[in-house]
């Protein structure tokens, strides 16, 4: 597979933590949802396509099995709203709200740990 994200696909997108992560591709919807409130379909896609790619490599890097299902289930709900039929009518609020708390977290430079998370050093 071809990345967009090269230097991330090569290992330093693992070295992240999961709320890092899922900022990151928060920032990426974010960016789709700016593109598509300014009916730029092609720079939204765009935008769409790189939040895949960084779901694609948190799923390849994630070992709980619970992160597992809601990244799953959060690239199904991607899809549906930016390439489907919307039928988990999905808003920009929504996504806003979705990524919100994960920014918040990823700010503080406390990844797991803020999330409640014991890690093992």
């Amino acid at each position: 597979m071809k990345f967009e994200h090269k230097n991330l696909a090569e290992g330093r997108w693992a070295k992240m933590s999961l709320a890092e992560q899922m900022a990151n591709i928060g920032s990426e919807i974010s960016r789709a949802l700016n593109w598509k409130r300014k009916n730029n379909e092609q720079y939204c896609k765009k935008s769409v396509t790189r939040a895949l790619e960084l779901i694609y490599l948190t799923i390849d890097c994630v070992t709980v099995k619970s992160h597992l299902k809601e990244l799953t289930r959060l690239r199904e709900v991607i899809v549906d709203y930016f390439y489907g039929r919307n039928e988990y009518s999905s808003s920009e609020e929504l996504w806003e709200k979705y990524f919100y708390h994960f920014n918040l977290v990823a700010r503080r430079g406390s990844g797991y740990k803020a999330l409640g998370y014991k890690i093992e050093e």
